[in-house]
């Protein structure tokens, strides 16, 4: 359950944020001839203003084409420009409308983290109720309501943690 509320916030870190740092390109998954590949994987990224990240594709300039479009189609309402093999991609003034499509975005993550989370709680509620013969009907029922217990507290800190962000977000 911490693991998967660690992942919900790794990933407003990273996806659903305002402030653009060199890290928000690197989940981005580009399609190479070699497979799927990381863009921080296949470029250097750095920041040169806060509005402007360069990748740099020195070392792998076939995939500067590739790289391209999967900047475009990460759903961050970016448009990147090429030099040879240096990717410029402005960072656009954050609107209103971004705001809320960041929102929703957030909205989505964590109800994927409480999709997770549910298949948790009932993973473990299934292993429980194979190890009956093994404990008794008091001490399962105990686990399974402490079980339900942490899964309940879990969900409370995801819709805290989509509260604080929600509010970060829309100023």
């Amino acid at each position: 359950m911490k693991s998967v509320m660690e992942a919900l916030k790794d990933n407003f870190n990273k996806t659903v944020n305002i402030r653009t740092s060199p890290g928000s390109l690197d989940h981005i998954t580009v399609v190479t001839a070699d497979g799927k590949l990381a863009l921080n994987q296949i470029g250097q990224i750095s920041m040169k203003s806060p509005q402007l990240i360069l990748v740099n594709m020195a070392s792998f300039p076939e995939c500067t084409a590739a790289a391209i479009k999967a900047i475009r189609e990460s759903g961050m309402n970016l448009n990147p420009e090429v030099e040879g093999t240096l990717i410029r991609v402005p960072i656009p003034k954050v609107t209103r409308e971004h705001r809320e499509m960041l929102v929703k975005l957030a909205k989505q993550s964590t109800n994927k983290a409480k999709d997770s989370l549910r298949k948790v709680r009932s993973n473990a509620m299934s292993k429980l109720k194979k190890s009956k013969d093994k404990a008794s009907e008091d001490t399962i029922r105990l686990i399974e309501k402490q079980i339900s217990q942490m899964a309940d507290d879990t969900v409370a800190e995801l819709d805290r943690h989509l509260a604080v962000k929600t509010k970060e977000l829309l100023g």
